[in-house]
């Protein structure tokens, strides 16, 4: 398994671009795989992941992830060829629907033809993101071009997959899923066996997935759930999210944290990889004062 972490915006905090890019070198330094940055109402994420790719040398760097609706795929497209150039083939642009109440309440934006939207979304960017021509006639998008950006490699491509549509469309079209919000038996009995199915029926690569999971290393495990317990609790509220928790038989976006000692945490990540999750994209919350910098030291040791 690929150990990464959050490096940005969440949970109730909003760091500099310093403060990023140190956190994206401080994962490099103990030896993480990936950093991954997501895109709410802050720092534009794909520009951002640039100015870290020039300021780290390893790490894989990742959006996970960019709501689609708000950028035409093409746009989509160029950016990150851009910020692919930047990273010298480290990024992987992570993209997604986001949630009707962000699309249609915020954006004013329809969000009725999701699906449809991303199937053609999809075939439109795929092409910009291997440096290829583009010619696309759809429903919801059209487009006759071609972007060069001099100097990028082919960008890797996942999508944010949680209902069965979005992860039969993802194993077919893209490298993998990012998920949130999913526990292991989510992750074991929905997420693992649809999209593998997916990638199989389409002879495509073994899919990664890529498990969002908030984790904090404490020996105080019940404030940490008390700290979990408020700055997670909007995801159970939003459709998408209430769906995964319920298919693993949670309460509360709380029963999907992973807060304890390093040995418990270990096991933890164990049992994930043994299911089939390729990557761990840990979201380190602040449980107390020194949580942060020991969770990280933590998930640097499991490499």
């Amino acid at each position: 398994m690929r150990i990464g972490m959050m490096i940005g915006e969440g949970a109730g905090e909003s760091p500099t671009m310093d403060e990023v890019i140190r956190r994206a070198q401080r994962a490099e330094e103990v030896g993480l795989d990936s950093g991954w940055l997501a895109h709410i109402f802050s720092h534009d994420a794909i520009n951002l992941l640039a100015l870290v790719g020039r300021e780290t040398s390893r790490i894989e760097l990742g959006t996970a992830v960019v709501p689609t609706y708000p950028r035409h795929p093409v746009v989509m497209g160029q950016a990150a060829l851009t910020t692919q150039a930047a990273c010298k083939g480290r990024f992987t642009l992570g993209i997604g629907l986001s949630h009707q109440m962000v699309i249609e309440g915020m954006f004013g934006l329809s969000y009725t033809r999701h699906m449809a939207h991303m199937r053609d979304y999809l075939s439109v960017l795929k092409p910009v993101l291997r440096g290829e021509a583009v010619q696309y006639q759809g429903e919801e998008y059209r487009a006759n071009l071609e972007v060069a950006v001099p100097g990028a490699d082919p960008v890797p491509l996942v999508l944010a997959a949680l209902g069965p549509k979005m992860l039969d469309l993802c194993g077919r079209e893209a490298q993998g899923t990012v998920t949130w919000m999913a526990g292991h038996k989510a992750l074991k009995d929905h997420v693992v066996p649809r999209i593998t199915a997916a990638s199989q029926a389409a002879g495509a690569p073994a899919p990664r997935v890529i498990a969002g999971v908030p984790m904090a290393v404490t020996n105080d495990r019940q404030n940490a759930l008390e700290v979990a317990a408020k700055v997670f609790a909007i995801y159970g509220q939003l459709p998408a999210y209430r769906d995964m928790l319920d298919r693993g038989g949670a309460q509360a976006p709380v029963d999907m944290i992973l807060a304890g000692d390093a040995s418990v945490l270990k096991d933890e990540v164990k049992r994930l990889e043994d299911i089939g999750v390729t990557d761990l994209c840990a979201f380190v919350f602040h449980a107390d004062d020194t949580a942060f910098e020991r969770t990280v030291d933590f998930l640097g040791s499991l490499n």
